[in-house]
């Protein structure tokens, strides 16, 4: 199963709002907080990038309105594009200054998720892992352990999304078994993630320049593909119906 994959950070987000739909600036304009606009601006421009390209759609501000991301009853993100919904599966995550959204098709079960690599205390692992990750960090070398947490850590999440649940649900609920063998071409290693009502997620890790990156979804995907983002040639675009 194909699965793909878009990154974007703060500095490729536009600073005017030409690829917002009206109902998106009114929510902009509600927020408080620059932290918080600048988040969820980055969010909503790498989901709808990523729409834009998987659906063979031309990156243009007007095309880019008319795609919106809104949340389902779990809080999921789903895609709708002219107001109708997409025939797709996405999952978002971002993390200081960075977002992610993975996307599949239709029906798939389907989890991301992006995470600093980080410092934790014995109280972070005894409180959200099991007794077989806690064993697993145990035996890692202590110069290993930020890594490995990290990692733990963002498998959850991942499995955590494609559940439909979030943190809603104990984090010890689900137990992250890492490939650290193996590597494709682009540096993702296979990663698969237990639930204990017997469901398994399958997915990929990888670890570039201090960042974790994490996807899982319930039928086993080929390595992520990295979307391209198409461009636009002038204003004279064919807009999506």
């Amino acid at each position: 199963m194909e699965v793909y994959w878009l990154e974007q950070t703060e500095a490729d987000v536009p600073r005017e709002n030409a690829w917002l739909g009206a109902n998106e600036i009114a929510r902009l304009n509600g927020m408080r907080f620059a932290k918080r606009r600048d988040s969820w601006r980055l969010g909503r421009w790498t989901a709808k990038r990523a729409l834009a390209s998987y659906l063979n759609l031309p990156a243009h501000p007007l095309v880019l309105r008319r795609i919106e991301i809104r949340s389902a009853p779990s809080g999921a993100p789903e895609g709708f594009l002219a107001g109708k919904p997409a025939v797709v599966t996405i999952s978002l995550s971002h993390r200081a200054g960075r977002a992610v959204c993975a996307v599949a098709p239709s029906g798939v079960e389907l989890g991301c998720d992006l995470e600093a690599i980080e410092p934790h205390g014995d109280a972070f692992l005894s409180d959200y892992f099991t007794a077989e990750e806690q064993a697993l960090v145990a035996r890692a070398p202590p110069s290993d352990r930020a890594r490995l947490l990290t990692l733990l850590w963002s498998g959850k999440e991942s499995a955590l999304k494609a559940l439909g649940t979030g943190l809603r649900l104990d984090t010890r609920s689900v137990i992250v078994s890492p490939d650290d063998e193996s590597f494709d071409l682009n540096g993702w290693s296979r990663l698969q993630v237990r639930y204990t009502d017997g469901q398994i997620f399958y997915g990929w890790w990888q670890h570039i320049d201090d960042i974790m990156r994490t996807v899982v979804a319930n039928s086993p995907p080929d390595s992520p593909i990295p979307l391209k983002i198409p461009v636009y040639l002038s204003d004279r675009v064919s807009l999506c119906t």
